[in-house]
């Protein structure tokens, strides 16, 4: 596709690696989605919307699945002919279609992106910071969503994060960012991120918002930095006056994991509804799958309450065994995990 369209190049980041990844992943998932129109549907429009600002346009679907059919034609000589590709282009042009009709609504609504200033940062741990933001315009967003975030160190290259409090009347947003090995966005804003510096938004994502119109209580899991999202989710209920019981576990490899613990406990004693309940082991994903069942004993009707999840992928898929395992249906769970999650329950 550079080739042949070598302006396309200005689109995507220096490494390819990654997007390369992000492209037989999203094919994927469409396929393994093929047969619930309704998720597929879903999935591709969220694609659509996050393409938004890459600067992706209706015309460059078009190149890209050419040059996609014209790899698969090569690779797969032997077994491609007519019909293959005749069945090929008709499930592009359908999926296409999907993806660049929701994000020609979504430009009606939105920008494809927002520029934020770093107003406020905090260094929680060697390889922990919260980062305070002010858009440079209106962003609306819900407790429990998140945003992708793209650096000024490292153009077009995006992660997401997700929002630390509800909305908040001056409109500045907050972010709990934890640097990984090789993560060349959280380790710039956790090493390099200083107060002055703009960053650049996506629109806001996720659907692990509150149900307002259910009168269960919560129980929220957040490991790690997986914690902010339950921030938020507890900030929103108690702005809404809280008539619903919210219990928190806080779990962590680290004590360093826990650095918002003392926040989360003093809420705790500001509001009678809730509880937290910290829970550190070195091997976290795998202890809490163990500790869980037990955790939850101590409760009988888990089955009638609304679980929310947020942290590392193997610390939700286990939550999510062990919350089914105790009579919690599958609808009464959400989470910020990605696909991978969602086929490994659904």
């Amino acid at each position: 596709m550079f080739t042949h369209h070598p302006e396309l190049r200005d689109l995507f980041p220096l490494s390819m690696s990654l997007q390369r990844d992000r492209l037989f992943k999203a094919l994927l998932n469409a396929a393994t989605y093929i047969d619930d129109t309704a998720r597929l549907i879903e999935y591709l429009s969220y694609l659509g919307r996050g393409h938004r600002k890459y600067g992706t346009r209706p015309e460059h679907y078009p190149v890209l699945g050419d040059c996609l059919i014209g790899a698969i034609a090569y690779y797969a000589a032997e077994t491609w002919g007519p019909e293959s590709e005749a069945a090929w282009r008709r499930s592009y042009a359908a999926i296409s279609q999907i993806m660049i009709a929701s994000a020609a609504a979504d430009e009606l609504a939105s920008p494809p992106w927002w520029h934020a200033e770093i107003i406020a940062r905090e260094q929680r741990s060697s390889d922990i910071a919260v980062l305070t933001v002010r858009p440079n315009q209106p962003y609306p967003f819900s407790a429990g969503q998140y945003a992708s975030v793209e650096t000024p160190w490292w153009p077009r290259v995006w992660r997401h994060y997700s929002f630390a409090s509800a909305p908040r009347p001056d409109g500045t947003l907050t972010f709990h960012v934890k640097a990984v090995p090789a993560g060349w966005v959280s380790t710039a804003l956790v090493s390099k991120a200083r107060c002055g510096d703009v960053i650049r938004l996506g629109p806001p994502m996720g659907s692990m918002t509150i149900d307002r119109g259910s009168p269960n209580g919560l129980l929220c899991l957040g490991g790690s930095t997986g914690i902010a999202p339950i921030k938020a989710l507890v900030e929103e209920i108690a702005e809404n006056g809280a008539k619903r019981t919210v219990d928190v576990i806080y779990s962590a490899r680290h004590h360093s994991g826990l650095y918002e613990v003392n926040t989360m406990l003093s809420l705790q004693n500001q509001y009678p509804w809730l509880t937290v309940q910290p829970l550190m082991c070195e091997t976290a994903a795998v202890e809490l799958a163990h500790q869980l069942p037990q955790l939850l004993t101590t409760h009988r009707q888990w089955a009638l309450h609304d679980a929310y999840l947020s942290g590392p992928p193997a610390m939700i898929r286990s939550s999510i065994d062990a919350l089914m395992a105790k009579g919690v249906p599958s609808h009464r769970i959400h989470h910020d995990g990605g696909p991978e999650i969602l086929q490994a329950v659904s």
